[in-house]
């Protein structure tokens, strides 16, 4: 989210190579191979280390290993504001690493079923995998315990790099591991991974990609299998309901929008693998249908990262559209299976004999590192409007003043109503919008929140100020999550709007997230620029 706007430091590329010259390539070895070493109850970790089968451990155990569950060892995206956490830990015996992760406590009323879904998923056991060596049930706590991963997550690498951006052939590596993985959950019985996307790619010590085994473990507490993001959710769940109703959903799903929509299958695992490949090629997150509408229009150049500097080859990147735009296709028939995944990308594997740590730009990880100080806190890139200082410095009594004061004077243009729209709902609509404004003037902000919902729910009109003047409501009433979810709707409905960016950035800086908060600043101001140079006569 904003993250791809960051500029390659010098000295991080390899000497360019023209488009279209393919390297020599090695053999890559297969996945029979990895799995003769990864099938066993317990077999060596990457760095020697014997995964031991899945145990039930102690609550007792997990909170001395995580340090009483400390919020320093969260290493969940979100932090401290994330759904369920996941921490790091050491377990005391062993002194092994481990990922902690911490259900929150009606996730999983039924321990027993938990106990079977974490035993089922605890079987695999896969180099390819980030595998699960335990879980707890005690009481109403429900944790996982899994490999700890210490060089992040593919998102970090792809989205937020800091000294370099992930060079083309250890992009090809990662999805050709990826793949693996999802070929042997899927000859192991378990075909099913839920909400596969860049963050569920960890990276271990050596710096070899893995799947984590988390997302094998179904997310709902009757224990169905269902999707939980809208970012990589198939055309299939969206298929029930009016027109209308889908438009808007898939703008949300396009703006990566959390919800509950439809059950997991092996068919919409592929299209999730589909939307990894297209952040491979990409380098940040492009909504799948625009990306097929460049596909579609022979538009590839587009769609490749820049940072790449043109260091690829065009016949694999072509080879990896092809693919994506397979795994994308719209009837989950006409998807490919795992083993074509596996089939496709193994030849194009390159520079198989350089590890993987050294193509990530990173040091091999051999003991614990002391924690790096931290790092200044970003800076706007740009000069700021009164809105963005506003939002810089979290201001919401400021922020409010300027909504009261801007009024509806950007919603111009955002709807087209028919005249048996207006006479039979607009009424109603408008008189639940104006209760809104009065309670929003009055900083009655859960009188606000109910009146502009149910103008939402209508939804004749849609309005970028409604869902801007939600969202400061929101974050008014310390709720962050349902904040960024009216920003990213306003942003839908007005993708070119300041105001939407800026409220983003409010939003994900009380998450905690503050290098995507200053890129939304950033962006908003940039968008800001823009538009005063286009009024000027």
């Amino acid at each position: 989210m904003g993250c791809c706007g960051s500029s390659l430091r010098t000295g991080t590329h390899p000497a360019k190579k023209p488009p279209g010259a393919l390297p020599p390539r090695r053999p890559s070895p297969t996945l029979k191979q990895h799995q003769a070493t990864g099938s066993s109850t317990a077999r060596p970790g990457a760095a020697g280390r014997q995964v031991p089968p899945v145990k039930e451990f102690s609550l007792a155990e997990l909170r001395a290993a995580t340090g009483g569950f400390a919020a320093e060892n969260i290493v969940s995206e979100s932090g401290e504001k994330a759904p369920n956490f996941v921490y790091k830990g050491r377990l005391e015996a062993s002194r092994r690493a481990i990922a902690v992760k911490k259900f929150t406590k009606v996730a999983w009323p039924d321990a027993k079923q938990f106990a079977e879904e974490a035993k089922g998923a605890g079987k695999l056991r896969h180099c390819r995998m980030a595998n699960l060596i335990g879980y707890c049930c005690d009481g109403d706590e429900r944790l996982l315990v899994a490999e700890f991963m210490p060089n992040d997550t593919l998102a970090k690498h792809l989205f937020h790099w800091e000294n370099q951006t992930i060079e083309w052939a250890m992009r090809l590596r990662v999805a050709y591991y990826i793949a693996e993985a999802l070929e042997y959950c899927s000859t192991e019985g378990r075909p099913l991974y839920h909400d596969l996307n860049a963050y569920r790619v960890l990276f271990d010590e050596n710096g070899d990609p893995r799947l984590s085994c988390f997302g094998l473990m179904k997310n709902s507490r009757d224990g169905k299998s269902y999707s939980t993001n809208l970012a990589y959710t198939p055309p299939e769940y969206l298929r029930n309901g009016n027109r209308m109703a889908k438009a808007f959903i898939l703008r949300i799903a396009e703006c990566f929008m959390p919800a509950l929509i439809g059950r997991v299958t092996s068919e919409s695992v592929i299209y999730s693998f589909g939307t990894i490949l297209l952040d491979l090629l990409s380098g940040k997150r492009i909504p799948p249908s625009r990306a097929l509408e460049m596909i579609k229009g022979n538009n590839i150049q587009v769609l490749m990262d820049s940072h790449l500097e043109g260091n690829y080859s065009t016949e694999e990147a072509t080879t990896l559209v092809d693919l994506a735009s397979q795994c994308l296709q719209y009837e989950p028939r006409d998807r490919p299976n795992t083993k074509k995944l596996v089939s496709v990308l193994g030849p194009l594997q390159i520079k198989s004999e350089v590890p993987s740590y050294v193509m990530l730009g990173i040091p091999k990880h051999e003991e614990e590192e002391e924690p790096e100080p931290p790092t200044p806190a970003p800076q706007p890139q740009h000069p700021l409007s009164p809105m963005g200082e506003a939002c810089s410095r979290m201001d919401l009594t400021a922020i409010h003043q300027i909504l009261v004061n801007t009024h509806y004077r950007d919603d111009e243009g955002t709807n087209e109503l028919s005249f048996q729209e207006w006479t039979q709902q607009m009424r109603d609509m408008l008189e639940a919008r104006k209760r809104g404004d009065f309670a929003f003037r009055d900083k009655d902000f859960k009188a606000a929140i109910d009146c502009y919902t149910q103008f939402v729910d209508v939804g004749t009109m849609v309005s970028p100020t409604v869902y801007a003047r939600r969202s400061l409501c929101h974050l008014m009433c310390d709720q962050p999550d349902a904040a960024l979810r009216d920003a990213m709707q306003a942003q839908c409905v007005y993708p070119d709007w300041p105001t939407a960016f800026y409220m983003q950035a409010v939003a994900l800086s009380k998450l905690n997230m503050q290098s995507d908060a200053m890129d939304m600043l950033n962006e908003a101001s940039q968008l800001e620029e823009k538009r005063q140079k286009n009024s000027k006569p």
